[in-house]
């Protein structure tokens, strides 16, 4: 929670997060499945109730606990947090009909402020096209984007009304990323963010491209070159990032693809279109 609170008090204008579930079906913020790399036990947190896990504290300072949801929704809810709002990165480890209805049961027990409803400020982040229909199900009218690694899966939901994109940047960097990121803004006028900016080169390719947000861990250096770039004043150089990003990003294109070998059954079925309209609200 010190986190959240020190990135709205930087000025991010958004929160984001890694969902899992306990045992006992409370949903709690965690980017890892396991307990070991922040908590010093080698156990997973779909195998421990809440009761045992909340006073724990991380191995690193300044110790703090695990939040659940709730308390972050709690935090967005108090009194001039009313602009904020928070995109939930809900994780493929999870069980997916599981995880979309205790989202939609916290989320409905948790009061928002009247004037900030709830599905104006939580964003569902999926991985895959089969929480499509889970979430018309069970949080109907909740903005929802795609969180991709691949520009090849991601175009299939383009067939879908309104789904924005979370896009890894190194994907936007290979072979087929630029022409994505135009389709995705300019035929299917798309939201699109993009994971993780940091670095001041990256963050000017994504101010130049006209991104509608990124996540980054340099809130505080995103905001200040957000509001003082010129890309008039300062032309684009012939190489817009450093090489050892492109090194990177051409390393990640290779990953992608033997990743898609292995895992592209995880994210099955397709999107398709239907009955159900997805949406991406206005911020």
């Amino acid at each position: 929670m010190k986190a959240f609170r020190a990135a709205v008090d930087a000025g991010a204008h958004a929160v984001e997060t890694d969902l899992h579930i306990t045992k006992d079906e409370v949903v709690v913020l965690s980017h890892d499945a396991s307990l070991k790399r922040c908590f010093g036990r080698d156990e997973k947190i779909l195998d421990k109730t809440w009761d045992e896990i909340k006073d724990l504290r991380t191995t690193q300072e300044p110790h703090e606990p695990m939040p659940r949801l709730t308390d972050l929704l709690e935090f967005l809810a108090s009194p001039g947090n009313e602009h904020i709002w928070v995109f939930l990165d809900i994780k493929l480890d999870n069980d997916a009909d599981q995880i979309m209805r205790l989202i939609a049961s916290t989320v409905a027990s948790t009061p928002s402020q009247p004037s900030a409803p709830w599905n104006q400020r939580v964003v569902l982040g999926v991985w895959a096209a089969k929480y499509l229909p889970l979430a018309q199900q069970y949080l109907p009218g909740f903005p929802i984007m795609h969180i991709a690694f691949s520009t090849t899966y991601a175009r299939q939901f383009f067939k879908v009304e309104n789904v924005g994109f979370n896009m890894m940047f190194y994907a936007l960097l290979m072979p087929g990323g630029r022409k994505f990121l135009r389709d995705a803004q300019e035929k299917y006028r798309r939201k699109m963010l993009s994971w993780t900016i940091n670095g001041e080169d990256n963050m000017k390719w994504c101010i130049r491209r006209g991104l509608d947000g990124v996540v980054t861990d340099e809130v505080e250096k995103y905001m200040d070159l957000a509001e003082s770039f010129d890309e008039h004043l300062e032309p684009e150089p012939w190489l817009p990032v450093s090489p050892k990003v492109l090194w990177t990003a051409l390393k990640a294109y290779v990953w992608v693809r033997i990743l898609l070998v292995f895992y592209g059954r995880r994210l099955e079925p397709g999107a398709k279109t239907g009955s159900g309209k997805a949406k991406v609200g206005d911020r």
